[in-house]
């Protein structure tokens, strides 16, 4: 059993009567405590050392799920990353090819769906859709997609793809709401324009995108929100190609209200 009395200890001198019940209530209450705390003691050591087995296991099997979140990432993370790399290369140089060439159509059909034994970008999103290129390939499917005019599908890959790129995320929102504009659906095109405005704030993607919000707005009978995209190309992004002839798009929202 463990004793707790401290070493040097002196009860103070009682003088009264009163006193000396008050200190033997004292010490007997402060055993109580000390008699507690070692029982407690006890029980925690029969605690473990009947069920140090069942103990052992759990924190073996804690070991376990560590070790096998490691050997996950290096055996079978890694190298399925890198495998996912290596076929995207093929499908994305058809896809860049399709961009200028004059039978676009047949060559974004190459990057969607492979040849010569190599796999698409619909294939490298089925088999590697967890890895970096797997989620890329979303990308470049859905903008293949939109460019084929199979808008269905355009907005399916897009909407999977997650990029916090400052083009690509911009890009990917406002391909959907491309996509939209052209299944006639315009309150969720004007949504995804919104979204790709706020992704990013630079001068490629967002002057562009508050064109066509604008534009939208303008179709839905929104002038108001249309005049505001219109005069925050004027103000914040007057070099660009969207700002030629802004005041006319202005004068016509202004016109419309």
């Amino acid at each position: 059993m463990a004793t707790y009395k401290k070493r040097g200890y002196k009860p103070k001198p009682i003088k009264e009567k009163g006193e000396t019940i008050d200190v033997l209530e004292q010490e007997s209450t402060t055993a109580e405590v000390f008699n507690t705390l070692d029982e407690s003691a006890n029980k925690a050591e029969d605690f473990v050392a009947k069920n140090q087995k069942g103990i052992f296991i759990i924190i073996g099997l804690a070991a376990l799920v560590v070790l096998g979140y490691l050997g996950y990432n290096k055996f079978i993370a890694e190298p399925k990353a890198e495998e996912a790399m290596n076929e995207m290369y093929t499908a994305q140089k058809y896809f860049e090819e399709a961009v200028t060439a004059t039978n676009k159509d047949s060559i974004y059909n190459l990057a969607l769906n492979g040849s010569e034994g190599k796999f698409g970008l619909v294939d490298i999103v089925s088999e590697y859709g967890s890895t970096p290129a797997g989620n890329l390939a979303n990308y470049y499917a859905g903008m293949a997609y939109l460019n084929t005019k199979d808008y269905t599908n355009a907005v399916k890959y897009l909407s999977d793809f997650d990029g916090d790129d400052a083009v690509l995320g911009p890009l990917a929102k406002g391909g959907i709401g491309d996509a939209f504009v052209q299944l006639n659906q315009l309150d969720d095109a004007l949504g995804y324009y919104e979204q790709a405005i706020k992704a990013s704030t630079n001068a490629y993607t967002t002057p562009m995108y508050l064109f066509k919000a604008a534009g939208v707005a303008e179709s839905l009978g929104k002038p108001d929100k249309a005049l505001e995209y219109y005069k925050r190309i004027k103000a914040e992004f007057s070099e660009s190609d969207q700002a030629k002839n802004i005041d006319a798009f202005i004068g016509r929202a202004e016109g419309s209200k």
